[in-house]
């Protein structure tokens, strides 16, 4: 069931002093008074200037005023979110935030240091992410949605609003008399999460009022999953793994299903290779590997951000660039 900002924030249980990205939208700012308000004096807002937007400037001095009238610190970091080649300007973003906050985080100097980040992404982007993982093609992982809690470089992230809408969101605040500035951003349409948002989640909600409640418990399930595929990887590295190295031996892999290959494969490029695969650089990875039988036999590749090639028995996985 989804639940009510005053309801998520009992149930939310951090490490603290607590850090809370703010942006000054109105989820950020639901979340960052929630917060302060239940833990008075333990709570540092994080806000990561994009750049991206002439608003930019007005945006980092709303948030200025907001805490100086909680007396909560502010700590701002600016950061370039460009894109990169092949790169897309919400990933650009993203990852530009994540880096900054973690970045903020570690350069606090209060005592003790700060020890986790809330982030107010909600029930409707829980539904966002899981509707871009399907129309994606994504598996498991990427139906499982986004965590709750993960831990990183030392630190705790937590999204605490994964069970309240954004409407309820912006409801609360409105009750509060609070306001909040909104990002011109994120009702352009040209970003597919942005047309999510505009035109399949108010048809949702007409279909299929509880939605929100049943995504979230599509993506539980998908976790659950994932996580007992992710055992039957670890157990099948240690089948084809020799310890220490990180490398498959081939005849190993060729002892198993193809499913069973591609888990293990694919756990192994994640999580010893860092790199994702496309669905067609695995597949041909495992056609390689199937007909792999004779020492000449060459394997080489590219796979995710780096290239797979044969070394002898086992694969190894390189990249250039690095």
């Amino acid at each position: 069931m989804t639940q009510s900002l005053q309801a998520a924030i009992e149930n939310f249980q951090p490490l603290l002093p607590l850090g809370v990205a703010f942006s000054g939208g109105a989820d950020s700012t639901a979340l960052l008074i929630a917060c302060h308000r239940r833990w008075p004096g333990q709570v540092v807002a994080l806000h990561v200037n994009h750049g991206l937007q002439e608003a930019a400037i007005a945006f980092e001095a709303h948030c200025r005023q907001v805490c100086l009238r909680l007396g909560v610190v502010l700590c701002v970091q600016m950061v370039d979110a460009h894109p990169v080649a092949g790169q897309s300007p919400e990933d650009a973003a993203r990852l530009a935030r994540y880096k900054a906050l973690l970045g903020l985080a570690q350069a606090y100097t209060g005592l003790p240091a700060l020890a986790g980040i809330a982030i107010a992404q909600h029930a409707d982007d829980q539904v966002e992410t899981i509707l871009l993982a399907m129309g994606r093609g994504s598996g498991l992982a990427g139906i499982s949605g986004m965590p709750a809690h993960w831990r990183r470089d030392g630190l705790d992230f937590y999204r605490p609003l994964l069970q309240v809408s954004g409407q309820d969101l912006r409801q609360w605040l409105v009750m509060q008399q609070i306001d909040w500035i909104e990002d011109p951003s994120n009702i352009n349409e040209k970003f597919t999460r942005n047309r999510i948002r505009a035109k399949l989640l108010p048809a949702l909600q007409e279909s299929l009022p509880q939605f929100r409640d049943t995504f979230a418990r599509t993506a539980m399930h998908a976790a659950q999953a994932q996580a007992v595929l992710d055992e039957l990887a670890q157990a099948d590295m240690a089948l084809v793994c020799k310890v220490p190295a990180a490398q498959p031996q081939i005849k190993a892999l060729q002892s198993m299903s193809r499913a069973r290959q591609a888990n293990v494969l694919r756990y192994w490029l994640k999580t010893y290779c860092r790199t994702i695969p496309s669905n067609a650089q695995l597949a041909e990875l495992l056609s390689q590997v199937d007909v792999c039988r004779t020492r000449g036999h060459k394997i080489h590749i590219k796979v995710g951000s780096g290239f797979v090639k044969r070394q002898a028995s086992v694969l190894t996985w390189y990249n250039p660039a690095v």
